[in-house]
């Protein structure tokens, strides 16, 4: 299954949204479901990423001007090379959605319940809002 996912958060500067094609191995029927989906797809994409690594990291001109539009010019190190706990991650993922960090829309209708039954199609439209914590001190 192919959906589209757009993930923004409330607070950044830059406003564009960006979808990112995702493939599914299995149609998941419950927001739970798609949760975890999500998080093992992003876990083989960073698994991926730490294989294939260069040996002498470089950037061309183009890259350059286009991750300064970003807002970070970097190589895209990533300095922990161990492997991460999908189990973990994805429970990580569940608790943050119970506890209000993010919210789930598919097709422009929020997904609120966990375990409720899913109708997603294919090529559906997923989005993803995190919520920034405000910071502060209590005077």
């Amino acid at each position: 299954m192919r959906i589209a996912v757009t993930v923004k958060s409330i607070g950044k500067r830059k406003n564009a949204l960006s979808r990112i094609p995702v493939e599914l191995a299995q149609t998941p029927q419950t927001l739970r479901e798609l949760i975890e989906a999500l998080v093992e797809w992003n876990i083989r994409g960073l698994v991926e990423k730490q294989q294939n690594i260069p040996l002498v990291p470089y950037l061309t001109e183009g890259e350059v001007i286009e991750h300064a539009e970003t807002g970070k010019v970097g190589f895209g190190a990533i300095y922990n090379d161990a492997l991460p706990d999908v189990q973990k991650a994805m429970g990580t993922a569940i608790q943050a959605f119970e506890d209000g960090l993010y919210r789930v829309f598919i097709s422009d209708e929020e997904a609120e319940a966990l375990e409720a039954p899913l109708s997603l199609k294919n090529e559906d439209e997923v989005v993803l809002i995190r919520f920034t914590m405000l910071a502060g001190s209590l005077w």
